[in-house]
């Protein structure tokens, strides 16, 4: 009767260039309560995003809260894949503040500049959209390294 959530695959294929960029959605349970789009948060999902980006885990080039969601571009190493130092942060962040993630996350890997400059464009767009500011540049939840290695 009822369908069984499947799970993901998130394996890095081999033939995947090292670095190659990542669009990645990663939700809160429950939708609709505001659990990431407050000043501390923001820090504490940054700076363990920086510790990560120093280990080499895997590199931020743009992230975007939402209140019960977040868009990020990044990229992974391939020897250390995406699935790990992401389950990693996902529990820190959840025993430091509590946050509640969903079990998975999306992603979809960015072939080309073109298919960056759209995705970033849409990270960028989505508090405008949801009628949380006027502008991208108002939204106070916006990380962006512009250092983008395509």
């Amino acid at each position: 009767m009822f369908r069984s959530r499947k799970k993901l695959p998130h394996e890095i294929p081999a033939w995947v260039k090292d670095g190659s960029a990542f669009f990645i959605t990663i939700c809160t349970e429950p939708k609709g309560k505001n659990q990431l789009c407050n000043a501390e948060v923001f820090d504490l999902l940054c700076s363990s995003l920086k510790f990560r980006m120093d280990r080499g885990e895997l590199w931020v080039y743009l992230l975007v809260l939402m209140p019960d969601h977040l868009h990020t571009i990044m990229s992974f190493s391939c020897q250390t894949g995406m699935q790990k130092p992401l389950a990693n942060w996902k529990r820190y962040t959840c025993i430091k503040r509590g946050i509640k993630w969903q079990r998975d996350f999306f992603d979809h890997r960015l072939r080309n500049d073109e298919s960056y400059m759209e995705k970033a464009s849409y990270i960028r767009m989505n508090p405008v959209r949801a009628g949380l500011c006027e502008k991208p540049e108002d939204w106070p939840y916006i990380w962006e390294n512009r250092n983008y290695k395509g």
